[in-house]
């Protein structure tokens, strides 16, 4: 169906509800002889599951990824690469109360609205859920990238800004997300967003995020002009997250605030024959094509939508109603959408590379 697929020569799809039996994805176009070990496909899914701490949902899922094609002797065959999680923990008797009742914040009326029935379950198909297969997916994308630009070539996510609070930039270490639950890359800001979230959980409420991503170790040259822009690739892929309300490229908003003379990224010979940046406002892409700066972005997520806290809403009669919503649900979905936005910066990156070279040949600039 139309709408559970991206990309263009790197494509993936995905399949599945939160409550169903199962969770997958195919993954076509990855070129094959590339190095794919199961295991590097979970660590990345490790990062993205549930109950990993008190702030995400308690829901409990090993989210064992299962590896049904394309790959052979640990190497990708160039073949579609079937991919398959299944399901352990669903409470679906949650959310029996919400059957006939349009939950405020979720995506309720416009399911029913637009096929006349729904997956009340934990919101099937719309549920975060989904994402796991686009890490999954993710993973495949990296183990390519790696292979074609080698190890130079990195895609980093972190959060920034929990309930309005931001993270020091003076103090960003990116081996920093690493090391707590929030994936922040300032220290410092750990102890004041776990009693934030505290605080937020005693409620019954949720707070709002934003998470920076960056890929590093681009060459220059990836991107189509007009339409499929790299930037505009990225901010559909970005966008396309649960959640998610904003994207930015590089000083996004914030260059609407800047002189011409302070936003353009001047020029200077390298010393190598080459050029270089003395900035990076553009976010390491101008026409939208890379620059082989660090390509950066950021997005914003809204507060989740499933919470305690009584909403107006109407049933499926159009009568009006209160609407509490039981389960287990993240205070702040935007801690586990650091993958997620990792795993969709190198989808779309990975097909921009493999669209230049079917165009422009294997010669990669700066490769």
């Amino acid at each position: 169906m139309a709408g559970d697929s991206f990309g263009t020569l790197f494509r993936y799809t995905t399949f599945g509800e939160s409550h169903g039996p199962a969770l997958g994805c195919v993954v076509e176009g990855t070129p094959p002889g590339v190095p794919l070990d199961p295991a590097r496909i979970q660590h990345d899914l490790d990062r993205r599951k549930p109950g990993q701490s008190r702030f995400t949902t308690q829901r409990r899922e090993d989210d064992a990824v299962e590896v049904l094609s394309g790959v052979f002797e640990g190497h990708t065959t160039g073949t579609a690469i079937g991919l398959l999680i299944r399901n352990t923990d669903q409470r679906s008797h949650d959310y029996g109360a919400i059957a006939r009742q349009f939950r405020p914040g979720h995506a309720d009326y416009t399911y029913w609205a637009k096929y006349g029935r729904r997956d009340y379950r934990g919101g099937g198909r719309s549920s975060a859920r989904e994402t796991a297969m686009r890490v999954a997916a993710g993973a495949v994308a990296r183990a390519a990238l790696t292979h074609l630009l080698g190890p130079k070539a990195v895609v980093r996510a972190a959060v920034v800004e929990i309930g309005g609070v931001a993270a020091d930039p003076a103090r960003w270490d990116w081996d920093e997300p690493a090391r707590n639950p929030f994936f922040a890359p300032d220290p410092e800001i750990v102890p004041v967003w776990e009693a934030l979230l505290d605080d937020v959980r005693k409620q019954g409420s949720s707070v709002g995020a934003v998470v920076a991503v960056e890929a590093l170790g681009l060459p220059v040259g990836l991107g189509e002009p007009v339409i499929d822009r790299l930037d505009a690739d990225l901010a559909k892929a970005l966008m396309s997250i649960n959640a998610v309300k904003g994207v930015e490229i590089g000083d996004g908003f914030a260059a609407a605030r800047l002189r011409g003379e302070e936003n353009a990224d001047a020029l200077e010979p390298d010393g190598q024959g080459g050029v270089r940046f003395r900035s990076n406002h553009a976010g390491g892409i101008l026409g939208g094509i890379s620059t082989g700066q660090p390509v950066t972005a950021r997005l914003a997520l809204k507060p989740t939508s499933s919470i305690l806290i009584p909403g107006d809403s109407v049933d499926v009669d159009g009568a009006p109603i209160q609407v509490v919503t039981r389960g287990r649900h993240d205070p702040c979905v935007g801690i586990r959408a650091v993958p997620v936005a990792e795993a969709m910066v190198a989808i779309t990156v990975l097909d921009h590379l493999l669209r230049f070279r079917g165009q422009c040949g294997a010669a990669i600039p700066g490769a």
